[in-house]
């Protein structure tokens, strides 16, 4: 005979809060964590940080990871307490040491910056890995950064396209620009104008920029692609639209010369007008 189904529970933030506090009071990591959580988002209370910040820490020093890294955030931040950098690092590194990604992202950050700490590209690239090993798009994109510029490690291209190829694989638009500029110039690569278009085009779709000029150039000059001056003509304007100096040039000469579009110097002429307030001389 099968057992009567459970009855249901109607969400209640109030009550929630009063059972995690009377656990909290009596040491339990767990319940101090959770009456952080409801302080710090005003759930079933009104949001207080420094009644969150108190929980935190209680958790924090019982070793609880994710209150740690949410104290560590705190700290960065001036939330419920005075800014500061260096308690924010004593934190995060807490939480990082315990396998917390975002906690190794953050450490890494600051790293990086010289926050808190004095700037160390090799810290820096030590946490990254450590998050990007655990699959955060974010810093396997900064890991390609950082191999294919040196910084904190010797410069490896087959490196810089690893890790790039892992955050671009995950959606990652920046990553995506960048694997497409590796493939089309032939870093770590052998040269594919082919997948160089491919990559640009899943970035330029996401609204990048960069990835909307690279790919009005292909589409204009045949690379990777029959040459297509109404694409060209409609990836420039995207990227135009956006800024893009070179691409509001490009832009220009292609009302100029009617190319991909029936000629207009008006046109022409206004994009001209934007590229050169920019610096950019024909």
């Amino acid at each position: 005979m099968k057992p009567a189904p459970a009855a249901l529970v109607t969400r209640d933030d109030g009550e929630a809060l009063r059972w995690y506090r009377l656990a909290a009071e009596q040491g339990v990591a767990e319940a101090q964590f959770n009456l952080g959580v409801m302080y710090a988002n005003g759930r079933g209370v009104t949001r207080d940080d420094g009644e969150a910040l108190r929980w935190y820490r209680l958790a924090a020093e019982q070793g609880v990871a994710e209150a740690q890294f949410n104290l560590g955030v705190m700290y960065a931040n001036g939330r419920g307490v005075t800014r500061d950098d260096g308690e924010a690092l004593r934190w995060y590194r807490l939480a990082a040491e315990q396998g917390v990604a975002e906690a190794q992202v953050n450490l890494g950050v600051m790293y990086a910056n010289g926050e808190g700490v004095t700037r160390d590209d090799g810290e820096a690239l030590r946490w990254f890995r450590l998050a990007a090993e655990q699959g955060v798009a974010e810093v396997q994109f900064k890991l390609g950064v950082m191999y294919a510029n040196g910084r904190g490690v010797t410069r490896d291209d087959g490196e810089a396209l690893r890790w790039y190829r892992l955050a671009a694989e995950q959606g990652d638009a920046e990553a995506q620009v960048n694997l497409g500029v590796m493939y089309a110039n032939g870093r770590g690569v052998t040269r594919d104008y082919g997948e160089a278009l491919r990559w640009y085009r899943l970035a330029a779709e996401q609204g990048v920029a960069e990835a909307q000029f690279n790919l009005g150039v292909m589409y204009a000059n045949g690379r990777g692609v029959t040459r297509d001056d109404g694409e060209a003509l409609r990836w420039y304007r995207l990227a135009a639209e956006q800024g893009v100096a070179e691409a509001q040039f490009n832009l220009g000469v292609m009302y100029a010369n009617g190319r991909g579009v029936t000629r207009d110097d008006g046109e022409a002429l206004r994009w001209y007008r934007l590229a050169a307030e920019q610096g950019v001389a024909e």
